[in-house]
Parts: structure tokens; C-alpha cells; sequence
């Protein structure tokens, strides 16, 4: 089951590699839910039970609106048989993009010259999911991912606001000094602080936080790459006995960008997922992009720890507690913050201690 605090939750999955929970079933029940209108901002979908939620939608009269990644739709060269199928692995993505545009779903792609990388949808002006979770098969189902479900009209208007920049073709490279920084919104008793790549700068924002940890720093991340400074920032906290921890999926850290390096000679432990020789089930690849600072903050969302992330794509974070907020001086919302963080923090536990392979430096 999730872990929820009244308006918040977090799921962390997929079940069917050992998380605690189920990553499909929610995005559907998510958009069964719109009664009026659903924003749709994802890289790609090939799930056929997403795509048919959305059309369901439709048929009830909710006005849907969806924004892809070209890249999952068009050819890398030119077909001289344009009109026949290709066998390509996109032809999926195609054919249910073709299904809603036929129930009169209003779909754009490839506003953004580079990565379109949002994973959002908005609900009714009152509710948002989010997270790492691609809408895809392997998303839901082999994919190490988790989703973040808020209802709150504050955080739903955040990122309405969003969606109608992107659709402007307000993002990327040309979102830069368009919108201002949200402000931090209290949910549930809970501090959640939402940012958009690159106009807010997530990148400056983890760092930040990362600096302000007294205990402990433990993250699971896709790809995290040397020319994110966010490795550095980890580095100099450990030199200050804060115990530095993460999984890193493992093809991207082997490769020469990858942050893995700055980490030599640290007193981080790093751990690379997943290890080799596994027997199934096993996840085909660590895709999360979250962090947990302190036992009690939660990083979250759709932002892996690079450049271009930073720089170019469209991404978003999702920052739930506050370092700030002690047992002292706020015993309830502490409480709180430390639940969901524990529920974050024993996946991360479970993902290093079933598929981790650690890394000797």
C-alpha cells in the first residue's frame, strides 16, 4: 500500500520486482477520476490500459489534452513505404496516439528541440500526478519508479500554469525568466515546494538542500552525471561525516560522464543497480530520480541529476518536508515528514540490499 498523509501520497514500484506498490492501476484510477478535464504532459505512452483510461475519459465529455515526445512517434530516417507499418518499436505509440486522436483528443508533441521529459497530469483543476513513471509497458510494470499523487488546487494550479506555458512553446531553452518561482504550499500539514526546469533551476535548488544536511543523504537515480554539480555538493557534505548513500542504474554510471567518478576517494557508498546475475523477477532498470535528506525531505520527480536536464529539457521536482521543521518546534508536521520519508527511504533500502552491487573505489 502507499504511504499517505490526507492529501499526499507516494507509491513506490513496481510490484512485480519487489516494490511495495502497484504503478499502473493508480495512473488509471487517477484519470478515471476526471470529471472535467485532464492536462497531460509525459515523454511517451505505449500502454494500451493508459491510453484507453484517456479515451474513456473523453467519452465522458472531460476535455483532455495531452503533450508528447515526438521522438516516440516519428522515424529516425525517411520510409519509402511511409504508409505501411514498419515493425518499428514505436509503432505502439503510434497506433494509440492515432486511437485518441480519433476520439477527438486534442494531442501536440515536440514543442521542445530537445527532450520533452514531463511526467504529469493535472486533474480537474484539483489534483496532480507525478513522479519518474514513464506511461509506458516497462514504465509501470519492469522499471524501478515511484509516482506522487497531491490533491490540492495550489499545487494543481502550479502546474496548470506550467502546462500552459509549454503549450505556448514556452519551455526548454526559451522558458528561461517566464515564470516566476512557485511559492512553497503547505498540503496536509506538510511543506511541498514544486519546480520546472530550467526556469527555476532545480539543479541549485538539490544542491541546497543537500547542503543543509546534518545526518544522512540516500538516493536512487536514473542518470546522474559529473556535470550536474549535485555530485560535487554530495561529496563536500560527506567530507563533514554526513553519510552519503545512493543507487545508480547501472549501464549509465559505467559510463565516462557519470558522477560515479567524482565519487572516488569519498566516503560515499555508492551501490550499482541492477547487479549482475540476478534471477528473475528482476527490474530491467533503475529508473527513479529521487532523493531522502535527513530521514525527514523527500526530492521527487522527473529530474535526473544532469546538464541538459537542468539546461534544456522540460522536468520538474517535487520537494515534500522541510529541513527546517524540527521535532521541537513542530512535532506534528515532523511526524509527518518522517513517515513518508521512511516509506521512501526502506524501497531505496530494499532496491540497495536486493539488486545493489556496491561500488569499491
Amino acid at each position: 500500500m502507499p504511504v499517505k498523509v490526507g492529501k499526499l501520497e507516494i507509491h513506490m514500484g513496481p510490484h512485480q520486482v519487489g516494490s511495495p506498490d502497484n504503478l499502473l492501476q493508480p495512473i488509471i484510477d487517477f484519470i478515471d477520476g476526471a470529471k472535467k478535464s485532464l492536462n497531460i504532459a509525459v515523454q511517451e505512452i505505449d500502454n494500451l490500459e493508459i491510453a484507453e483510461a484517456i479515451i474513456r475519459a473523453r467519452a465522458r465529455k472531460v476535455r483532455v489534452r495531452v503533450v508528447l515526445e515526438a521522438h516516440y512517434l516519428k522515424s529516425g530516417k525517411r520510409s519509402l513505404t511511409p504508409f505501411e507499418k514498419t515493425g518499428s518499436t514505436n509503432e505502439k505509440n503510434r497506433e494509440l496516439v492515432d486511437a485518441m486522436l480519433r476520439s477527438t483528443i486534442n494531442v501536440n508533441a515536440d514543442f521542445n528541440p530537445k527532450i520533452f521529459h514531463q511526467k504529469f497530469i493535472v486533474r480537474d483543476g484539483e489534483s496532480v500526478l507525478s513522479g519518474s513513471t514513464n506511461f509506458t509497458d516497462t514504465g509501470v510494470a519492469q522499471n524501478l519508479n515511484h509516482l506522487v499523487i497531491i490533491h490540492d488546487k495550489g499545487i494543481a494550479k502550479i502546474y496548470n500554469n506550467e502546462y500552459s506555458e509549454i503549450r505556448k512553446g514556452h519551455f526548454g531553452k526559451f522558458t528561461i525568466g517566464v515564470n516566476e518561482r512557485p511559492k512553497e504550499i503547505e498540503v496536509s500539514g506538510v511543506r511541498v515546494k514544486i519546480l520546472f526546469a530550467p526556469d527555476h533551476n532545480p539543479e541549485m535548488e538539490i544542491m541546497k538542500q543537500i547542503a543543509k544536511s546534518k545526518k544522512r543523504v540516500d538516493f536512487a537515480i536514473f542518470t546522474f552525471a559529473e556535470s550536474s554539480g549535485i555530485d560535487d555538493e554530495m561529496v563536500s557534505v560527506s567530507g563533514r561525516n554526513v553519510k552519503v548513500r545512493g543507487a545508480m542504474y547501472k549501464a549509465a554510471a559505467n559510463q565516462k560522464w557519470s558522477a560515479k567518478h567524482t565519487f572516488k576517494g569519498s566516503a560515499a557508498k555508492l551501490f550499482l543497480v541492477p547487479k549482475a546475475g540476478l534471477p528473475a523477477p528482476r527490474p530491467r532498470k533503475l529508473h527513479h530520480k529521487i532523493m531522502v535528506i535527513d530521514e525527514q525531505l523527500i526530492i521527487a520527480g522527473s529530474f535526473n541529476y544532469t546538464a541538459p536536464a537542468n539546461r534544456t529539457n522540460d522536468e520538474n521536482i517535487i520537494i515534500i518536508g522541510d529541513l527546517d521543521i524540527t521535532k521541537k518546534s513542530n512535532p506534528t508536521m515532523f511526524a509527518k515528514q518522517k513517515k513518508l520519508a521512511k516509506y521512501v527511504l526502506d524501497d531505496i533500502d530494499r532496491m540497495i540490499d536486493d539488486y545493489g552491487e556496491a561500488v569499491v573505489h
